[in-house]
């Protein structure tokens, strides 16, 4: 049995782009929240010059969760989160329109002349195309926003936490994402927040605007 020629005209040319039409900032906010994901050191957060031998003293921070619960950082958290917010609205409204011109398209197929119905297909398309680069450039924007928002966290956490380890003594201090198991005795997270949040980020600038 053939298939109508509104399936065969329309399908095709909308098929790669129906395939990424769901233009969710869900996956970047993910990235964004906790918002140090991207900003955590790969192994060593603060190693003392000359130490490496078995009287080595180690310490441990949750950079991620340090940053993240700052005061600083939730505030950054809420700026974020209604920057994606508002953006997600927006991709939603126009992909909500997108949805609605392909099933009225499906329902005009057959009666359309066969150039007309391309002429509009391929309209859609273009604004899939659109839509798809908007997209992009919500993400860029959040990334942009994130980094703006969390370095200056991130460097004040980081010289807390060389504040930390040198007036207790402590050789090397190793982000916790980075190791299997730690004692809870060794983590310096929580002193870390505390500091931060008691004014110990001494080069601290005005709060993130909402």
């Amino acid at each position: 049995m053939s298939r109508p020629r509104s399936a065969s005209v329309f399908a095709p040319l909308v098929s790669s782009a129906a395939a990424s039409s769901s233009c969710s900032l869900t996956t970047s906010l993910k990235s964004v929240l906790p918002l140090a994901a991207g900003l955590v050191l790969a192994f060593t957060v603060w190693l003392q010059p000359g130490t490496a031998n078995a009287d080595t003293k180690v310490g441990i921070i949750d950079v991620q969760r340090a940053v993240a619960s700052t005061e600083d950082g939730l505030r950054a958290q809420a700026t974020l989160k209604k920057l994606f917010d508002n953006r997600q609205q927006e991709l939603n409204k126009k992909q909500t329109d997108l949805q609605r011109q392909r099933e009225d398209l499906d329902k005009q197929a057959k009666a359309l002349p066969k150039d007309a119905l391309t002429k509009r297909v391929d309209d859609w398309q273009k604004q899939m195309m659109d839509l798809q680069a908007v997209f992009l450039e919500y993400n860029k924007e959040l990334e942009k926003k994130q980094k703006e928002l969390t370095d200056p966290v991130f460097e004040k956490i980081l010289q807390i936490v060389k504040r930390i380890a040198t007036s207790e003594n402590i050789d090397v201090v190793l982000d916790k994402a980075t190791v299997a198991f730690v004692r809870t005795d060794l983590d310096l997270t929580d002193k870390a927040i505390q500091i931060y949040n008691g004014g110990g980020g001494t080069t601290s600038g005005p709060a993130p605007k909402k």
